[in-house]
Order: C-alpha cells, then structure tokens, then sequence
C-alpha cells in the first residue's frame, strides 16, 4: 500500500477557504492515476490567461504555479483534505530522522524521451538545492543523495527534516528532465512529465506559449487534448477576451468583478492562495535595517490592518505567517497592530535617515504605496516604490538587489519559511546574517523532528522572527480569483494545492458540453 504522511495542523481554516464567490465548489482532489495510457477521451485546446510569462523554467526558480502545473509534475502531492502527503512519482517512502527512502514508478518518461528514475530525482533536487534559487533555502539540509537502483533513491540529511515530503508536494522541486537541466535548454524549455509537452512550433514567443497531449502519459487522461497559456497583462482586455470566449480561464481583480459578475456565460471562484508580508533584506552589519528598533517602527508604521480596510481582495492581515490551524501558528505572537508605536520605536533608534527602494509589481503597488505612506511619515525615512514588470519582479524581488520586499510567501511549513527567508544560508536572505538567538531556537525545533514538542519549538521560532527580531511583518492574506466561459469550460474547482496562485484544476476540465 502507498504510504501516507500527515502533517499536522495544515489545514486552511474554512474561515478562510470558504471564501468563495457565488458559483464556485470545493475542490476535489485527483485520483491516484492507474498508469494506463492516454485514451481518445481528450479533446479540445484549453486557453489560459495567467498575464505573463515566466523568465525561467529551470526547477526551484521562482515560477507562478499555473505554469508550472501544465508541463511539471512532483514526486508528492496533497490529498483532497489539502494537508495528507499522497504518491504522485513516487509511490511510498520510509523516512527516519535522518534520511528519506522513495520508491519510484517505473513507467514515466519525460516528454523529450529520458526515463524518469532515480538519477533524474537526484539530479533535479541537487540543481535546485544548488542552483541559489527561491527555494534553495529549503533543501539545504540535503547533505547527500544515493541511487539505490532505477527506482530507489535515498536522500540523506544533515539534520532533521520532518517536512521533507510536504515540500515537495509545492513547487520547490517539480521534476524536470535531467537532459534538459544538463544542456541547459531547460531554461527556455520545459521538459516534464505531465500530460502535455511543450510545443515549440505551436507557440508564439511572448505571446502564447503551447502544451500539447504526449501519446505515452503514465497516468489517467485529462479533459482537455492541448493547453495554451497566453500572457495578457491588462485586467480589462483579459476581461474582454474571456467574454468573446478568445481564452476560456484568467486570473482577474476586483475592479472586473461588475463586468464578470454581469455576464451570462462566466462563472468565478475565489480562494486564499497569496500570503505576503515585508522582509528587511539589507538587515547586516552597517545595512540600512541593520537596527532592529528601526525594523520595528517601520513594521508599526506600514499598519497592514489599516490596509486590510481599503482592499476588498484582502481577507486578512494577521501577525504572523502562519494562521491559526496551521503547523508553525503561535497564539502568543503580538505583532505590529498598535501604529502608534511607530514613533518611540524610531526614537529607540536613533531616529536615522532612511533611503530605500521597495520593488513592486502592478498587483501588489497598491498595497506597498500604502505601506510607504506610513513609513514615510516617520520623520527621515524615504522609501521610495518603485514599479517593474511582473516577470521582473518575479525574479529580483527577493534577491537583495532592493533593502526590503514583498512576495508572495507560499511556505507552508514553519521550517520552509525559516530556511527560505532567515536562515544564514537562505537564498532570500543576502545579508547572510542570523542571531544566535534564531539559529539555536530553530536548530532545536529542527532536531525536535516530529516529536510532541516540535510544535512548540517552532511557534518560539516564530516569536523570535516576529516579535524579537521584527524580520518579517505587514503580513495580509489574499484571494485569488479565477473566471473561466461556462460555454466552454466545465469542471472548474478550487485546486488542491495551497497557497498556489495562478492556478486551475487543469486536468479535471473538460470541454462544455
């Protein structure tokens, strides 16, 4: 029998998950493919909106799940109830303290013919641990990787790590072909293992990317025969397209909603798949946010309650990360909610003169103009916004080109985010820097494993990230809302997957009708 693996307390609480808009369903998840070849069910191309493109297809770079979900496949996934790890590539697993065994299938291949076995899950996991990417962080404790035979694989880790298997149901590690990684054509190319392969000839570059249904898929055969993503930035003619039936699926904002909601043949579903908050980046010796009451001040000042008020896709603006029923949520955290201690924090600083630039996208400007406006009002701070293109801020945001950012955070495990954002060794973390402090809390929730005390080991690491050291604030969830044409499209749902934006329940849709 396929080994389960729950992690505690990861379920999105159904105050959030059931905000939905009027129409939608939950989700349900896929079943577990039989291996039988494709059939001549699928028909039809699937044409989605998603308003860009990604730089880099590479593995563990920083690519919006509802691209990354047509071509990629993981070695794990989670169930229906959105926290139980459940086989995908890899059918069981026996996991101790130290070190993870998978077994593998036998019968995958990647799109451009290379055998999917353990050679591929160790090249992949070693480029994406190694390659300085997002999600590299999360994959520092691997210490080494042992072939087995074609379809065992034994990763060895130099110190704890009890939600291996979570994270690899996300996209920190979607396998791709080992080929491809090697001559570096991965890059430009994505070369999976899903139902649809990349389809050079039918694609039109920085306009339409398409993914058409391999002959040889391990699994059961989705809805749909072909998949195009196409990249139209602007709400309003992406809102126009789906209504003409140009694309059959986008992701959309508020302000279409009058339109969308006015239309006979389209439906919408909403759920909290964007978490964010402010990192300091430039928080090392001499940085601009090397003082950690300057930290504080700005943390109060930004008020991501306030902001919380003024937009509608907001569904709330926490304290902390993680939210209550989540592995990793600390009741006892206080936060930044009083701004009126913005002003005595600053002081405690020495009341320096701050320049900093704050990168954003057109989909988060609102929200960082907002929280500049309070930082600025402190007296010698200049935070300046400044505005980049998606795909752009995508790649930079987190790399320590700017002093401070906002991302989507999509960690769902406190160990995921400690290692991606303040760990030492971080890739979100270019200052290199970590207190003695931080280091010895989260050394010893990581040692905890899955043990009883694990849980509360982790919410000190959070207090220490939060209250203590003010790394991280202005937290606020969001919604994503996706629109599809009824008169094409049937079978959408809410995806399995949390917080993953961007996203549809690709192979569940059929064609209407």
């Amino acid at each position: 029998m396929p080994m389960k693996t729950a992690l505690l307390r990861t379920v999105i609480p159904l105050t959030l998950a059931g905000v939905l808009l009027a129409g939608c369903s939950a989700g349900e998840a896929d079943p577990e493919p039989t291996g039988s070849s494709v059939a001549s069910g699928p028909s039809g191309t699937l044409k989605v909106n998603w308003g860009g493109f990604p730089q880099s297809w590479a593995p563990g770079q920083s690519i919006e799940p509802g691209y990354l979900r047509v071509p990629y496949e993981t070695l794990t996934v989670l169930g229906e109830d959105g926290h139980t790890v459940e086989p995908w590539l890899a059918t069981e697993w026996e996991q101790t303290a130290m070190d993870l065994t998978l077994t593998l299938r036998d019968d995958v291949v990647f799109h451009d013919g290379t055998p999917f076995n353990a050679d591929a899950v160790k090249t992949n996991i070693e480029y994406v641990r190694d390659n300085g990417g997002q999600f590299s962080g999360a994959l520092s404790g691997v210490e080494s990787i042992d072939v087995i035979d074609d379809t065992h694989v034994k990763i060895n880790f130099s110190r704890p790590a009890p939600t291996f298997l979570t994270m690899l149901t996300q996209r920190n590690v979607p396998i791709a072909s080992p080929a491809a990684i090697a001559d570096g054509s991965i890059v430009t190319t994505p070369v999976g293992t899903s139902p649809w392969a990349y389809d050079a000839s039918a694609s039109v570059e920085g306009t339409k990317m398409a993914f058409a249904l391999t002959d040889d898929y391990w699994g059961e055969a989705p809805g749909f025969a072909n998949i195009e993503l196409y990249g139209i930035a602007d709400d309003t003619a992406a809102t126009a397209a789906l209504l003409s039936g140009e694309i059959d699926v986008t992701d959309t904002e508020e302000d279409q909603l009058p339109t969308l909601e006015g239309a006979a043949n389209v439906d919408m579903l909403s759920f909290p798949a964007i978490r964010n908050n402010i990192v300091f980046f430039d928080r090392g010796e001499g940085g601009v946010f090397e003082d950690v009451n300057l930290r504080k001040a700005l943390c109060y000042a930004a008020d991501n309650t306030a902001y919380k008020n003024i937009d509608a896709a907001v569904l709330d603006a926490p304290q902390q990360h993680f939210i209550d029923g989540e592995f990793g949520y600390n009741p006892d955290i206080v936060g930044y909610a009083d701004p009126s201690k913005a002003e005595a924090a600053f002081e405690a600083a020495g009341s320096p003169a701050v320049e900093a630039t704050f990168p954003a996208a057109p989909f988060n400007k609102q929200q960082l103009e907002f929280f500049v406006d309070g930082m600025n009002k402190l007296p010698g701070v200049n935070v300046t916004v400044q505005e980049l293109a998606v795909p752009q801020f995508i790649s930079e945001w987190n790399t320590g080109k700017y002093e401070l950012g906002v991302g989507n955070n999509p960690q769902i495990t406190p160990y995921d985010w400690y290692a991606t954002f303040f760990s030492a060794r971080a890739f979100s973390n270019p200052a290199g820097t970590e207190s003695d402090a931080l280091k010895a809390a989260a050394d010893a929730a990581i040692a905890a494993g899955t043990s009883d005390e694990a849980d509360a080991l982790w919410q000190e690491v959070m207090h220490i990230i939060i209250d203590e050291e003010a790394l991280a604030c202005g937290f606020t969830v969001q919604s994503e809302i996706v629109a599809w044409n009824t008169d094409t499209v049937s079978g959408a749902a809410q995806p399995t997957e949390a917080w993953e934006q961007n996203l549809i329940n690709y192979r569940d849709l059929t064609p209407a009708g």
